[in-house]
């Protein structure tokens, strides 16, 4: 195990895949002179040269054809699309090209193609640069959507995307760049669609993704102070969603919270709600909630910017009103 920040993580797995496999390449704006704007691809063009790490016009729609076409001649391409604000930008290259190549070549084609963006709020970018989309990703059949909490799960599930015969977005939250966790050495995969209980408990079980996760186990920590034994399900993959350890954790612990970045209407909190009603309705003993960013622009002032978005206190706030009924 070695110790690293989660955006190293993110970048030794993308240097261990193009060095183990010369299919896969990187493309995206700023991706190979800069080292990308969080330097995640740092040093990979340097190692692997422009023909496989290709820097890119300002042309989100452009650079996801790029990607499917290689992916479709052979290539396995790495896209990044810098801030997952500008997804809309490329939604026609992804729902009704990449999702559906499988789909309407009758499983003859395969299309292994990743989408790496990065999304969320409290770095104060305001309404351009800080939305979570993950609702709108994974809401279309034929896409798979991971997003990971820890460096460990970076890692792992990056290297699971890029193995992935069809199309995967990766979804990254800014914030989590610099934490910091244990990494396995060697060949770490994660496989995509399983879920992980983060922390074990009995009295609430708080269902999270991505920075969420941190915040809930933080949640639960003060929770845990007041006698309340929180169990928390960091989901790491949005689609296919592991409803079998959500519903296991539920049926054990008869109350539910939970919790996504995106804003709460049509939020993907919506749908785990629903997930959690139709797999373990008999077992709770109180309302699913669900908690997510108010429904309005993210602000850029940042105290408004805290009060719009849930953190620990909010997550904590939320579970005590859960248990209560």
């Amino acid at each position: 195990m070695t110790r690293m920040r989660y955006a190293e993580a993110l970048n030794r797995a993308l240097h261990e895949e193009m060095a183990r496999d010369e299919r896969v390449c990187v493309i995206g704006e700023d991706v190979g002179i800069y080292g990308g704007v969080f330097k995640v691809t740092k040093g990979l063009r340097e190692r692997f040269g422009d023909l496989r790490v290709r820097d890119t016009p300002i042309s989100e729609q452009a650079m996801t054809g790029l990607a499917i076409g290689a992916a479709m001649v052979g290539r396995r391409p790495v896209l990044e699309i810098m801030y997952i604000d500008f997804l809309t930008l490329c939604l026609d290259q992804l729902v009704n090209q990449a999702s559906i190549v499988h789909y309407i070549w009758a499983g003859q084609a395969s299309l292994p193609f990743v989408l790496r963006t990065q999304g969320g709020a409290g770095a104060g970018a305001a309404a351009q640069h800080s939305k979570s989309l993950d609702a709108l990703v994974a809401h279309v059949p034929g896409l798979k959507v991971v997003a990971p909490a820890t460096p460990a799960d970076a890692s792992g599930l990056l290297v699971a995307a890029i193995r992935d015969p069809n199309p995967v977005v990766f979804l990254e939250h800014k914030l989590l760049y610099n934490t910091t966790g244990e990494v396995p050495e060697g060949d770490h995969v994660v496989p995509i669609g399983q879920a992980h209980v983060a922390r074990e408990g009995t009295d609430i079980t708080i269902v999270a993704s991505s920075k969420m996760t941190l915040d809930a186990l933080a949640a639960a920590e003060t929770l845990a102070a007041e006698g309340i034994d929180a169990e928390v399900v960091d989901l790491r993959t949005l689609r296919p969603l592991d409803r079998e350890t959500i519903a296991r954790s539920v049926r054990k612990t008869n109350r539910a919270l939970v919790v996504n970045e995106g804003w709460t209407t049509g939020g993907f909190g919506a749908e785990l709600s629903a997930v959690i009603m139709e797999d373990a309705f008999d077992w709770l003993d109180g309302p699913v909630r669900r908690l997510g960013t108010a429904d309005r622009p993210i602000p850029y002032s940042l105290p408004l910017e805290q009060a719009a978005v849930p953190d620990a206190a909010a997550i904590t706030r939320a579970a005590r009103l859960t248990l209560a009924g």
